[in-house]
């Protein structure tokens, strides 16, 4: 799944944070109901595409305390996320925080709020 958003490329998420679009819920019930606004709100669980990733779980740099004279490395390491950009992530509303850029609703999730990836390797 492509998904073309412009101005996406400033947005640098970080950490084991991840930027995901939120799905348009249907407004109607199966059986035809309209549901009244502000109904999915109240839902616990939410789903989305996956726009971007942060890098993951920094890993600590070795401290050198007994060698001054070694220059200090700041190449800092990480340990990856399994989501990857174009996911479909299922998660805990509870700990996402939505936001709003370019006219368009996302939520920051945190790597432990995901309950679900799918991934759709056909691309």
């Amino acid at each position: 799944m492509e998904l073309k958003i412009k101005n996406l490329d400033k947005l640098i998420v970080v950490g084991d944070k991840i930027l995901v679009k939120k799905l348009n819920q249907s407004e109607k019930t199966k059986a035809g109901l309209l549901l009244p606004p502000g109904i999915h709100e109240k839902e616990e669980v939410r789903s989305g595409y996956i726009i971007k990733a942060g890098p993951g779980y920094p890993i600590p740099i070795p401290s050198d305390e007994s060698e001054p004279w070694k220059q200090q490395d700041e190449h800092i390491k990480y340990i990856p996320l399994q989501a990857k950009e174009g996911d479909l992530a299922i998660f805990l509303q509870k700990q996402a925080f939505e936001v709003e850029f370019d006219k368009q609703k996302y939520y920051i999730v945190p790597n432990y709020a995901i309950l679900l990836l799918y991934r759709d390797d056909e691309d």
